[in-house]
């Protein structure tokens, strides 16, 4: 008991310090935070594909069916034998398994583009890596790029 006296002793003045610092309802009602606005002339940004790798392909779908109340599909061939669920707004989740030695887990979103070549060379042309140049499968084309340390993928339908 000792112990805990002597910590909150220790630690009183700090919280006494950082409740005088804190501001005020007053203070907050004189210069609210500030809120990112998004400007009206973006473009929004769609999740076309979203791809988790992973060694444990059917467990980490059973969780998911069970988290979330989805149901996956079969393995489709053309997408590294992804079991897919919809996602909201069109979209689709696929998990697979690495499919070579070196691929390691992750998850990689794929952002619809208008136009998958123009989205490449400008990627490219910004220092990303290419690491998937534009590739056909299952109707759909798409292409990966390394940048910053995070892998993205661009998807066209």
């Amino acid at each position: 008991m000792n112990a805990y006296r002597s910590a909150l002793i220790a630690i009183a003045p700090a919280l006494a310090l950082g409740a005088w610092l804190a501001p005020t309802p007053r203070d907050r009602e004189q210069a609210p935070e500030p809120v990112a606005q998004v400007p009206e002339t973006t473009a929004a940004l769609r999740v076309r594909y979203l791809e988790i790798v992973t060694p444990d392909r059917d467990a980490t779908c059973e969780l998911l069916e069970q988290v979330h109340g989805v149901s996956f599909g079969e393995p489709v061939p053309e997408l590294g034998n992804a079991r897919c669920a919809p996602l909201e707004g069109g979209g689709r989740l696929g998990v697979r398994a690495p499919m070579h030695e070196a691929e390691e887990p992750v998850v990689r979103p794929y952002l619809g583009v208008e136009d998958l070549d123009a989205a490449v060379a400008v990627a490219a042309a910004s220092g990303a890596e290419i690491a998937l140049p534009p590739t056909a499968a299952g109707g759909n084309r798409f292409a990966i790029y390394f940048h910053g340390g995070i892998q993205h993928g661009l998807w066209k339908p």
